[in-house]
């Protein structure tokens, strides 16, 4: 509780009081940011003739998670800057964060689903270095990673370090965050893009970004883990990486956002179809992570948009849709081949409550032949393991109101409705009630 305590109150402090009124405006810590976030959910019953190991508890359940985070960064040059992101996160999800390929909470992602240590961790250590390349400035404002002053509108950056891939790829203003908007999995980013993560969701790599007029161009390289789902990333990075290029067209901050996001994986991955072939010699229950191999590679592809409609962008909708090979293994974000989405979110300043937001969003997510047989002989993946399946696209539909109390403390009423858990027209539907409170500095 100790840790907590410090926490809750660095993000009391202002960041002034960090340091020296006299400090030099080079190598100061700045505090850009503190966060909380409580979320509660209750999952009802599910319909289950049979179960395995992964999945979703017939009986339903009830769980809570909390996260807690503080956001510094340190301006070395009038370009270079280094950032770091300390969190600390209790809890767990809903049947153990397993059962679904979109999971309840997103949340649970930064504590491995609650299976990792409960002391604080850092999350992010990072430097970014900026070449502008016109004289066309934007103002930022102080955020989460970001330190305030003019960015140049055309430029050329590098950021490289421990982070987060999904902090700059498939991005979108309307669905990113489980703290503040939708809380589904399949609603933070395009769940069929297995992006390179250690089981909190982060890892180390860097990427560029080249800015000029209305597109910008995105191109990291990050290291895998060791194993689906694992703890440990591996090394060196030319062994087993993630390498992600994106091209985003948009021609002012609220108007139309499109982009298209490539990828290759190469990772100690198992087939499915080898795993299969395997289990039928042997006779035996399929394991793909026995077919585990090194020098293998998964390849896939998303597309996204947002498409603000009214109020500075505070009124939009957005869609999404990914696509992978299928044949290896799920390995980092969740067991998804296929998946697309769609949704909307309302600013409340339409019934005089201008910080309040309502969102709807459907999702759709999908196997591939090999993933179904696998799961169908009794295979179990990281988040899937009914025992058998008999296949249809898993249906997801959730709809919250965030309820402004002040600028920094919103309480959200959430609802989930899941259709063919795990892809297993035998069991389910599900539904979900939830409940967030999110406090940021």
């Amino acid at each position: 509780m100790k840790s907590i305590a410090v926490a809750c109150a660095l993000a009391c402090l202002p960041a002034a009081s960090l340091y020296a009124a006299d400090a030099p405006a080079y190598f100061v810590p700045q505090l850009l940011g503190a966060q909380y976030t409580f979320i509660e959910q209750w999952q009802g019953r599910v319909h289950s003739p049979y179960a395995g190991p992964l999945s979703l508890l017939a009986q339903g359940d009830h769980a809570r998670s909390h996260t807690f985070g503080i956001y510094v960064g340190v301006p070395i040059t009038q370009r270079l800057a280094l950032y770091v992101d300390t969190e600390l996160f209790r809890g767990e999800g809903i049947s153990h964060s397993t059962g679904l390929a979109g999971l309840t909470n997103g949340d649970v992602i930064r504590g491995g689903g609650g299976t990792l240590g409960r002391s604080a961790y850092v999350a992010r250590a990072f430097f970014t270095y900026d070449i502008p390349l016109g004289k066309e400035v934007t103002w930022q404002e102080r955020k989460m990673d970001q330190l305030p002053g003019a960015q140049a509108n055309d430029r050329w950056s590098f950021k490289f370090g421990l982070l987060a891939v999904n902090d700059d790829f498939d991005q979108s203003r309307y669905a990113n965050s489980a703290r503040t908007q939708f809380m589904n999995w399949s609603l933070l980013n395009s769940p069929a893009w297995d992006f390179a993560a250690d089981t909190r969701g982060y890892t180390v790599g860097g990427m560029t970004t080249l800015a000029k007029g209305a597109w910008t161009w995105r191109y990291g390289v990050y290291q895998m883990p060791t194993e689906a789902n694992g703890a440990r990333l591996e090394g060196p990075i030319n062994r087993a990486n993630g390498q992600y290029l994106q091209v985003s067209w948009q021609h002012s901050p609220d108007t139309l956002n499109l982009w298209l996001l490539v990828y290759r994986n190469r990772a100690r991955m198992g087939i499915y179809a080898d795993a299969l072939r395997a289990a039928e010699t042997r006779h035996v229950t399929p394991n793909i992570q026995a077919d585990d191999r090194e020098g293998r590679h998964k390849y896939g592809a998303a597309v996204g948009m947002d498409w603000p409609l009214a109020d500075h962008g505070g009124t939009g909708l957005f869609a999404r849709a990914g696509w992978n090979d299928g044949r290896t293994e799920s390995f980092v974000f969740t067991e998804a081949d296929r998946s697309a989405s769609a949704g909307i979110q309302v600013s409340g300043a339409h019934w005089s409550r201008s910080d309040d937001r309502f969102g709807f969003a459907l999702a759709v997510n999908g196997l591939s032949p090999e993933h179904r047989a696998y799961l169908a002989a009794g295979g179990m993946g990281f988040t899937l393991g009914d025992g058998a399946l008999r296949y249809r696209s898993e249906r997801i539909a959730e709809a919250y109101y965030a309820f402004a109390i002040h600028s920094f403390a919103f309480v959200t009423a959430d609802m989930q409705w899941i259709g063919n858990p795990g892809y297993n027209r035998d069991r389910g539907p599900v539904r979900v009630i939830g409940m967030r409170i999110h406090l940021a500095y």
